[in-house]
């Protein structure tokens, strides 16, 4: 079965914007990625600043390379990504600053699923 990927990142409350506007600005970036099947970016509601970044994989062996290729490339270009790295903008060859103050991955094994039923 798959494995999934959560990015919590800790976004303080000004950097909110920032974050989601890179997001959006990614689109594409991981969508034709060997063994992807899933992305979510997930907002806090209540209770936490942390966004959490929802990616679902085929296997490890495709996350990993994602991770070495296209998704480094994209950050040391100064795109954004699984991260929520950089956006355009600024001086040039200037990165701009992080929209998250932290972030941690964490690595799951799906072992069950389900779906709506159909008619």
């Amino acid at each position: 079965m798959s494995i999934v990927k959560i990015n919590a990142l800790t976004v303080p409350a000004e950097q909110r914007e920032v974050l989601e506007r890179r997001f959006a600005s990614r689109a594409g970036a991981v969508e034709g990625s060997d063994g992807f099947e899933w992305f979510e970016l997930l907002r806090p509601v209540e209770g936490t600043d942390q966004y959490l970044v929802y990616t679902r994989w085929r296997s490890e062996e495709d996350f990993q390379a994602w991770m070495e290729g296209p998704m480094k490339a994209a950050h040391q270009g100064g795109q954004g990504g699984q991260g929520g790295g950089g956006e355009a903008g600024g001086a040039a060859g200037e990165r701009p600053k992080p929209a998250a103050s932290g972030s941690s991955l964490w690595s799951f094994e799906v072992v069950q699923q389900a779906a709506p039923k159909q008619a």
